[in-house]
């Protein structure tokens, strides 16, 4: 167990045992005030988790239940822009395995290099190309916790991407589905950048999300992940990009995502 988990049993008793883990991204963090029952733990009071600092990311740890699952919530993570430790990306995923949760979801904010697919709208991610020159598994590596060369070939469970389809389409939200790619930050892409992206068979862009998806699979979690399209990347609009304008997207795209991610638990309730 890690030292994480054990203060996390201590503080929250019954409500931490989740089943599910959820890593909410930029101006994404609404969907932890619908959890039941919450107890809320800042991460500066949990040994190796990541502070607090980037807008749109509270810092916080929320245990409950939502749609009748017992969840804890990742509100905020920490990004490789800020110099992150690859233990602070590694110390809250594996805190969620130690504390027996089965399943990852993840949310992020994201540029589509899709002009169909547009500023509002989500995407599942169905693979990803990382471009951000980390990796949280650097260094030496703990055997009980998972392999030195971990597979990635379904780092995105095939069955929970065909769960949030089925819930997509019960719900009548138009999800798209691709390829998210992830740079390091904090700048925004150049236009040539994202013409390369493009390229390389991109369909969106980020900088988060691969690395948690790493650790994850490392200690055996499944994983699903949906980004929320807040801009045609760089090049491709007509707007200069800010992270102001991040958040104020994801907002709009807020709404759905909690909706599908509430479909998507309600389903996996036996």
């Amino acid at each position: 167990m890690t030292d994480a988990a054990a203060a996390i049993r201590e503080r929250a008793g019954a409500h931490a045992a989740p089943r599910v883990g959820l890593v909410l991204g930029s101006g994404l963090g609404a969907l932890a005030d619908a959890v039941a029952d919450p107890v809320a733990i800042p991460y500066a009071e949990l040994p190796g988790f990541p502070p607090g600092g980037v807008a749109g990311h509270a810092g916080r740890l929320v245990l409950g239940s939502l749609a009748g699952v017992p969840v804890a919530v990742l509100q905020g993570r920490a990004h490789v822009y800020e110099g992150t430790d690859p233990a602070q990306i590694l110390a809250p995923i594996r805190t969620l395995r130690a504390l027996g949760a089965e399943l990852l979801l993840l949310t992020n904010a994201a540029g589509s290099l899709r002009e169909e697919v547009g500023p509002g709208r989500l995407m599942a991610i169905a693979d990803h190309i990382n471009l951000m020159g980390f990796n949280p598994l650097l260094g030496s590596n703990d055997d009980r916790v998972g392999p030195r060369f971990p597979s990635l070939r379904d780092a995105y469970d095939p069955r929970l991407l065909a769960a949030l389809d089925e819930a997509a389409r019960a719900l009548g939200i138009d999800l798209a589905e691709g390829v998210y790619l992830a740079v390091s930050g904090p700048s925004f892409e150049t236009p040539a950048e994202i013409r390369a992206f493009r390229t390389l068979g991109a369909d969106a862009v980020g900088m988060s999300t691969i690395p948690e998806v790493i650790a994850a699979r490392h200690c055996g979690l499944r994983v699903a992940a949906v980004s929320a399209i807040t801009n045609l990347a760089e090049g491709m609009g007509g707007q200069a990009l800010s992270h102001e304008q991040t958040l104020a997207s994801a907002a709009e795209a807020a709404g759905d995502l909690q909706r599908l991610l509430t479909r998507l638990l309600e389903d996996l309730t036996p």
